[in-house]
């Protein structure tokens, strides 16, 4: 299983990176490309229609038109992440998650490359027990964290 991880613009690689560190934990294969909704639709729907990738996460601010146009060119499952560029992400966010009936985009949070990672993983986990028991690993860890901190506040 591969994930394609596309960013509308290089300026959006920090977002990428907090997916980037989850993926690597979970050894989840993965292509990073840059490819522009509006400046290079060509090339956008090469890399869609050519990739191997079982999942794309698509990164983008201010219009982010780049889900919903990796989603008009595959049946795979698209995650989109706004990115904060102008009004605090929020025109982003409303681009990403008002798409027309029928060609549907994930959404997770403003900036949230980490979760888009996970949620990714998730959905991939349907179809690999081995990933299932690494999300529940996972959160253990996050739960043993909340626990330690807690214990260490009431000292």
């Amino acid at each position: 299983m591969k994930i394609l991880i596309i960013l509308g613009s290089e300026s959006d690689k920090p977002i990428a990176d907090k997916a980037i560190k989850i993926l690597d934990e979970f050894e989840m294969p993965y292509d990073l490309r840059i490819a522009s909704a509006h400046r290079t639709p060509q090339k956008l729907e090469k890399l869609v229609k050519e990739s191997d990738a079982n999942l794309f996460i698509a990164i983008a601010g201010l219009a982010a038109a780049l889900p919903g146009a990796i989603a008009s060119f595959t049946t795979k499952p698209v995650i989109g992440v706004p990115v904060n560029v102008k009004l605090d992400g929020l025109d982003a966010l409303l681009a990403i998650t008002q798409m027309p009936p029928g060609i549907p985009v994930a959404s997770v949070g403003i900036d949230r490359g980490d979760n888009a990672a996970i949620l990714a993983i998730e959905i991939l986990a349907v179809k690999d027990p081995s990933l299932t028991k690494k999300l529940e690993d996972y959160r253990t860890k996050m739960r043993d964290k909340v626990e330690k901190s807690d214990e260490k506040v009431r000292k």
